[in-house]
């Protein structure tokens, strides 16, 4: 018997509740090079559920317009925050906090996708 996980997928995975998957995953492959794993859709239109992998990690989402008030914060690190926040930018994304160096180490920007959610950008400073 396996380990229920399947292959390439990490044992935790943020769940998006959105109303328009289609803006998310746009949003995801055009700001972090996401790459569309499945998309279901609902029998009466739109997407039931979607995996888009970034890097070593998978963000899941479905369509539920009753808890699409419901957004989330999701850390991404990546290699180069500056270029990162303005490519999300330029992908529709609203600006939170812009890049800036924080006392732990990292280099952080914050910007808001088409559903709500915050999105933490994140580069680690070399020492």
């Amino acid at each position: 018997m396996g380990s229920g996980i399947p292959e390439g997928y990490p044992t935790v995975s943020p769940y998006l509740l959105v109303e328009s998957a289609e803006r998310v995953i746009e949003f995801l492959v055009r700001s972090f090079d996401g790459a569309l794993i499945q998309s279901v859709p609902h029998a009466a239109g739109g997407i039931r559920h979607a995996e888009v992998r970034i890097g070593d990690s998978v963000v899941m989402m479905g369509e539920q317009p009753e808890s699409a008030g419901m957004p989330a914060n999701v850390h991404v690190y990546v290699d180069d925050v500056d270029a990162r926040y303005e490519r999300a930018l330029s992908a529709g994304g609203v600006p939170i906090s812009p890049p800036r160096d924080q006392d732990y180490g990292d280099r952080t920007a914050g910007v808001q996708d088409p559903a709500g959610n915050i999105w933490w950008i994140g580069t680690r400073r070399p020492e």
